[in-house]
Parts: C-alpha cells; structure tokens; sequence
C-alpha cells in the first residue's frame, strides 16, 4: 500500500466532509472499516473506488 493511495483517500474523503486520520487509518483495523465502510455509502464513483483499493491494500477485503 503506497502512502499515495492513503492520501488521495483521504482527500478524497476530505471533500465529502469527513476527516481520515493518516496513521490511525493505516494502524487501527476498526477505525480503518468504518472510514471505508462510509466511503463505501458515497455517491461518489471516486471515493467508493479509492475505498476498495485501500480495503485491498491493507489486507481488510475479506472482513
């Protein structure tokens, strides 16, 4: 998982209006979920995209 892909998510997530802690997200499995799991409900192709990679990145698809 390239750091990249951590930032991109988070401004992506930045512009629906919700905040991503950088190493909280990398760090704390739960916390990690539930940010992608709010992605995952955005209207947004982008941010749902960005999500997926992220959940395959750090080893959390199969949750």
């Amino acid at each position: 998982m390239d750091l990249v892909d951590i930032i991109d998510f988070k401004w992506l997530m930045a512009s629906e209006g919700l905040r991503v802690h950088v190493e909280r997200l990398q760090n704390d499995p739960a916390y990690a979920l539930a940010c992608l799991d709010r992605a995952d409900a955005s209207p947004h192709h982008a941010v749902r995209e960005s999500a997926r990679r992220l959940r395959c990145g750090l080893g959390l698809s199969g949750t």
